[in-house]
């Protein structure tokens, strides 16, 4: 039996038409040098349509790539809803990345157009001429001397404003696209190999926005103010600025102002309800917060994610300035959204910290389970440690090009590389990345929960740990301390406020104190460049007593 509903395909340039017809007058608001600047919905939708002819002009067609290489503004805005809306294909290109692989990801993805922010000039132009597919270059707010700068390399260069800003300010947004079709594309961040692609499809981003705006998950609705200071260039902003599209959200853009100096002025004035980002960005916003007495109390709920989230951060917040934290999983290719540590109903405070704590429960949508070496199902139990492997309508089935299909299972489920446990109420409690946790004498040290404990310490600012060979042990954890700023802490004081903590046999003997803990270009910590140097002897290393017994 066939049901009577209408088959209406899921798509961006549906999404687009729906905040356009319900919500022209909400604002998306851009953090400048001088202040802010501001547009509608209404406006936006008229530049979404005056992008759209003009890449039309320039052969862009169904499934083209166009390239943005652009921080988190309103013009980038409009290309997230032009390029999807036209039938062509958006890729964000990670302005962190190492040139050669950004050129990688260009070439890869075989991108013809790249809209690029004027102050990122300077990046693009070191990469220009070995984009070799790349046939225009659009610079927005472009002078002389950043169209000079990319001239010369290959593609046409122009100013955006001459090629958009004459065009009508009405497209026929198609209503024909198969919503199984490619929309977006973001690449990982690459820390093992070259970076691999993950094609969204439109029918997956609507659903994740949907999702996005359900009360367990981020809540969004008309009278919010969402700041998604994760750049747009990651992993879609975490699907926010469809999300906020959707449901009629102020869109406050941080541009390139991503350090607190910047974010805490600009969020005093704009007054956000909803924030996302990594847990460096909030330390810092905390640090300097508390230092400036700067009120943030408007703010409902901070969503962070990215990396395990320090237990001592979420309580600053929330015993400093009053505000809530909640902590979120998610990868590239989940969209990325997959879980969020909103406690059950009916707890205790302190029962809902233990919650708090934890990566997050499963949305509505992925299918969680953790598997065991040999490709077994371990139970649910919160006890059996195994890898998560995920599936779901957001979650991809595979990489662009067909890289790496040992990233999947037989029956086509997500291999996520991360390790932990999952218990009955579909809480997920990630104890490792499997190619980070530590194997000493038989046993398992997880360098999570090591790190967490140890930045929860006063005069420790960072904390990474990560596995070093160890001839009697196998392999043994070394942790590598940032302190805070005026902090003299030793690695003997460290080691005994862990030991009311932890195991003895799972305490560091090595201990390294350095200036800052190298990060990836989406600011998790990049404990391949922490190995290196130990193993290049680059790490001014103390050794604290004999190996555990």
């Amino acid at each position: 039996m066939q049901s009577t509903m209408q088959d209406v395909p899921l798509t961006l340039g549906s999404l687009l038409r729906h905040g356009l017809a319900n919500f022209g007058t909400s604002k998306v608001i851009t953090c400048t040098d001088g202040g802010t600047r501001e547009v509608t919905f209404t406006e936006v939708g008229e530049q979404a349509a005056q992008l759209a002819n003009a890449l039309t002009g320039l052969g862009i067609a169904d499934g083209d790539r166009v390239g943005t290489f652009m921080w988190n503004n309103a013009e980038h805005l409009v290309a997230y809803l032009a390029v999807p809306g036209m039938g062509a294909v958006l890729h964000t290109l990670n302005v962190r990345l190492f040139p050669e692989q950004l050129t990688y990801i260009a070439n890869h993805a075989e991108d013809r157009v790249i809209i690029v922010d004027r102050s990122l000039v300077p990046l693009l132009a070191g990469v220009l001429a070995d984009m070799k597919t790349v046939e225009h270059v659009l610079v927005i707010a472009a002078d002389d001397e950043s169209l000079g700068t990319l001239s010369g390399k290959g593609p046409q260069v122009s100013r955006y404003e001459d090629v958009v800003g004459k065009q009508p300010t009405s497209f026929a947004w198609r209503t024909d696209i198969d919503e199984r079709s490619a929309a977006c594309m973001c690449y990982t961040s690459g820390t093992t190999g070259n970076p691999k692609g993950v094609v969204y499809s439109h029918r997956s981003a609507y659903l994740h926005s949907m999702a996005a705006c359900m009360g367990s998950a981020f809540g969004i609705g008309e009278r919010d103010r969402v700041l998604p200071v994760v750049p747009m260039f990651h992993v879609n902003a975490w699907g926010l600025p469809y999300a906020a599209w959707l449901a009629g959200a102020d869109l406050l853009m941080p541009d390139r102002f991503l350090q607190a100096e910047g974010l805490c002025p600009f969020m005093s004035t704009t007054k956000p309800t909803i924030v996302a980002g990594v847990p460096t960005v909030w330390s810092a916003v905390l640090r300097f917060a508390v230092e400036k007495k700067i009120d943030l109390s408007f703010l409902e709920t901070v969503v962070c994610g990215g990396s395990a989230v320090p237990l001592s951060l979420m309580k600053g917040f929330q015993e400093q300035l009053g505000v809530k934290v909640v902590q979120a999983w998610g990868m590239t290719e989940t969209s990325p959204m997959a879980a969020i540590a909103h406690p059950p109903a009916g707890l205790t405070d302190d029962e809902e910290w233990a919650y708090r704590e934890k990566t997050g429960r499963v949305f509505a949508g992925v299918e969680c389970r953790i598997m065991a070496d040999d490709g077994t199902q371990l139970p649910a139990d919160g006890e059996a440690v195994g890898e998560f492997e995920v599936r779901g309508p957001w979650v991809t089935g595979s990489y662009f090009d067909g890289d790496d299909p040992d990233r999947f299972s037989p029956d086509g489920w997500l291999r996520t590389g991360d390790v932990g446990t999952l218990d009955p109420l579909g809480f997920m409690q990630i104890t490792d990345r499997s190619k980070d946790v530590i194997k000493s004498g038989g046993e398992w040290i997880s360098s999570v929960d090591l790190e967490n404990t140890l930045m929860g310490f006063a005069g420790v600012l960072e904390a990474a740990v990560v596995a070093v060979p160890d001839e009697r042990w196998g392999e043994r954890p070394l942790a590598a301390i940032v302190r805070a700023e005026g902090s003299k802490v030793t690695a003997e004081e460290l080691r005994h406020l862990l030991s009311s903590h932890l195991a003895r046999w799972q305490l560091p003997e090595r201990w390294a104190f350095i200036d800052e803990v190298p990060k990836t270009s989406v600011g998790k910590f990049d404990k391949k460049v922490l190995r290196k140097r130990y193993a290049n002897g680059e790490l001014d290393v103390e050794t604290l007593g004999a190996p555990p017994a």
